[in-house]
């Protein structure tokens, strides 16, 4: 039985990039809001200071800053034939734990989706006819467009102080930025990251080749920086501990490092940490939601009562909690009928590997986002007529810091221990880069996030099964961009190079990134998405779910920029439309 406490005007589920930016809007707007955190309270001086953040066995190899499986954990399968089994150690993704969430870990790879990628069924159909796009894709708008995302995405890279240089501004292309981006209202709110050797070495080659590089935007400030809520940031010193680690510096933009210390000082709003939400409670007809249910520390259950309840945390956990809630219909991919759970969809990661004998890279001066990249084989920024396929990637070189533990690169057929692997690391330690190519996955029909019948977390609830494999559109992408990307290597000369397409089936082991989207989508139509374009769950009018899971389909780019411009467009919904008529789907 919960405890039924007071009610509030708003409360936000997960303070990571999503919810601790919704709740600054809805705090400024003058509502009362609680933030309800599962993991504890994170704050750079104590949790990452320089005495102690850059140890590997810790954050890299035990997972420090990820959700323990004890807490919660997933099932996974291929296909629907087969028995899903549990996630014992996180491998192919690492969710966050705690406030700041993924992004205390990310990389800090900050991309504006490309203007047609918000409406990219319509745009491949027009593009290539009505009939191009293959049944087993599921693809679909996002019912908003370039004109609405703009401003938003603005706005977060305002707060995080991303770094870059715009290659499309209203007065016109500018260049040394992205050819293929959309037209900015401004540039990048700090200059772009010097570059170490590799990134400009891969640069100068593609340029050669008659490609158009770009250093890749990055949320580690270039320079000191003070955001729009007074929090200043560090510029990024190059550690080489940034991807898995949080950042020493205050250099790596982060919910805790630009939002929740404004936040957090602001009289109407409170933040609860170590408590998990167990469910949305709704009215007797599930047409407005009336708060939450969480269990504390001590293992205690609450009732949150409250006007409005956003649901901004990670991907699985926004669909879980949607799923266990009795949210929606849940998706049926035998008559792909309902839609929570629909359009589940990862990322392709591709690479190739460059051996040399002459060169010195300093791999140990790197960090998570500084880097350089090209678009010409992302998207549709090609043409793909005849290719059979759709999609691509971001082809980049960011050399992340090469760390004692796990950076060992060494040439196909050296032995895996002993004197000559020894030899070979030492041989290849510092002349060994990586040209990666992070491509799309487009959705497909058997492609789902559902509970498990089976196993269940701690709490007595259903883990959450994904079922999920690559489709061959995405194994004939990921054939060609790697290709492509071995041609630039080739042109630099190295004594080696090995190419690594994805290839199939999916393996949930080893990890490959954490950019897991899709499952609660966002459109135009109630029948194929769960949410409207401001993140409002048709026919829960005051209930939000926010972040990755409103993805219908995953470009070639990391996520967290569009995340954090969805935030910001659902609290823009919030206090400026649906405030006006409360308990009224937002028309506009």
């Amino acid at each position: 039985m919960a405890t039924k406490l007071p009610p509030t005007d708003a409360v936000v589920v997960g303070l990571g990039w999503a919810g601790a930016i919704i709740a600054n809007q809805l705090v400024d707007a003058g509502l009362k809001v609680v933030g309800v955190e599962r993991g504890p309270w994170r704050d750079t001086a104590r949790d990452f200071n320089i005495a102690s953040v850059t140890d590997e066995l810790r954050y890299a190899q035990r997972q420090e800053l990820m959700l323990r499986t004890a807490q919660n954990t997933i099932t996974l399968r291929n296909n629907p034939t087969q028995t899903a089994l549990p996630m014992r150690q996180w491998g192919s993704f690492h969710p966050g734990n705690g406030t700041g969430g993924a992004g205390n870990h990310w990389a800090g790879i900050t991309f504006r989706f490309q203007p047609e990628e918000f409406r990219l069924k319509s745009h491949l159909e027009e593009r290539y006819g009505a009939d191009s796009i293959p049944d087993e894709l599921s693809l679909q708008d996002w019912g908003t467009d370039w004109e609405e995302m703009e401003p938003h995405y603005d706005a977060f890279e305002k707060i995080a102080g991303t770094s870059g240089r715009a290659g499309q501004l209203a007065s016109g292309r500018q260049e040394g930025g992205n050819p293929f981006e959309g037209v900015r209202s401004s540039d990048y709110p700090t200059p772009p990251l010097k570059q170490p050797y590799s990134p400009t070495l891969f640069a100068e080659t593609a340029r050669e080749m008659g490609y158009q590089p770009f250093p890749v935007p990055s949320s580690l400030v270039s320079e000191a920086y003070t955001n729009p809520l007074g929090v200043t940031m560090g510029p990024c010193t190059f550690c080489g501990f940034c991807t898995n680690y949080g950042c020493a510096n205050y250099s790596k933009a982060s919910a805790i490092t630009t939002v929740l210390p404004a936040l957090i000082r602001k009289e109407n709003f409170e933040a609860r940490t170590h408590c998990e939400v167990l469910k949305v409670t709704t009215d007797s007809d599930g047409r407005r939601a009336t708060g939450i249910v969480y269990v504390d520390s001590a293992g205690r259950r609450w009732e949150q009562p409250a006007e409005i309840v956003v649901i901004a945390a990670f991907t699985f956990e926004n669909v879980r909690l949607m799923l266990t809630s009795n949210i929606g219909e849940a998706y049926d991919p035998a008559t792909r009928r309902g839609t929570t759970g629909r359009n589940y969809a990862y990322q392709t990661a591709n690479n190739v590997q460059l051996f040399f004998d002459d060169k010195n890279f300093n791999p140990y001066i790197g960090a998570g986002a500084v880097g350089m990249g090209i678009d010409e084989f992302n998207n549709d920024n090609f043409d793909h007529a005849g290719l059979g396929f759709f999609g691509g990637g971001s082809t980049r070189v960011t050399p992340i810091g090469a760390t004692p533990i796990n950076a060992r690169p060494t040439p196909p057929g050296t032995p895996r221990w002993g004197s000559n692997w020894k030899r070979a690391t030492v041989d290849n330690y510092a002349s060994t880069m990586t040209i990666g190519c992070e491509a799309s996955n487009y959705s497909s029909p058997n492609n789902y996030l559902s509970l498990d019948p089976t196993y269940r977390d701690r709490l007595g609830r259903p883990l959450l099964r994904i079922t999920f494999d690559f489709t061959e559109n995405d194994l004939r992408m990921a054939q060609y961009v790697t290709e492509k990307t071995a041609e630039i290597a080739r042109r630099m000369n190295p004594r080696q190079i090995v190419a690594n397409p994805r290839t199939g089936p999916w393996d949930g082991r080893p990890y490959q990134s954490s950019h897991v989207v899709g499952g609660f989508v966002m459109g135009a139509d109630p029948s194929n998405s769960s949410v409207n374009k401001h993140l409002q769950v048709w026919g829960v009018p005051n209930l939000f779910v926010v972040g990755a899971s409103a993805f219908p389909q995953n470009p070639g780019y990391n996520p967290t920029g569009t995340v954090g411009a969805l935030a910001f467009k659902a609290a823009d919904g919030i206090v400026n439309h649906y405030l006006r008529n409360p308990g009224e789907m937002i028309s506009t």
